[in-house]
């Protein structure tokens, strides 16, 4: 079995066959000891909606573990971040060659990434039957 990456959280809400779940999600240096005095860390609580197992009974307000392939993170990682930066550099450098005037290369660039976060939104259910989640 391949690694996997775990966040504990909280069911805030249960929909039908819906669990709606709050993570705290911090950056690296989120744990350090100083980081109130640098300023540079990054502690957000986010809701996930994850698909309630057949299984197992919940409750609002149950601690829960959410474990998640690390290569599903990997691909979630390609698709919000890596394929948007890729398309917006490849527009503006294609644009520019072609002696468009760079902010008319920056603004089509960003209606691009616009139109690519478009697409996953329609998309959506579709990417969330690729990314599967196991509730502990």
């Amino acid at each position: 079995m391949g690694e996997h990456v775990s966040h504990p959280g909280v069911i805030v809400g249960i929909n039908g066959d819906d669990l709606d779940i709050e993570i705290l999600s911090t950056s690296s240096c989120g744990s350090c000891g100083i980081k109130s005095a640098c300023g540079m860390s990054e502690m957000k609580e986010k809701r996930i909606t994850v698909p309630k197992p057949e299984d197992k009974e919940f409750i609002v307000g149950q601690p829960v573990s959410i474990i998640m392939n690390s290569s599903q993170g990997n691909k979630a990682a390609l698709f919000a971040y890596f394929i948007p930066a890729f398309l917006l550099v490849a527009i503006i450098v294609i644009l520019s060659n072609l002696s468009i005037k760079e902010w008319l290369s920056a603004l089509v660039g960003i209606g691009v990434i616009a139109i690519y976060y478009l697409i996953l939104y329609f998309f959506k259910d579709k990417l969330r039957d690729e990314f599967k989640y196991e509730i502990r």
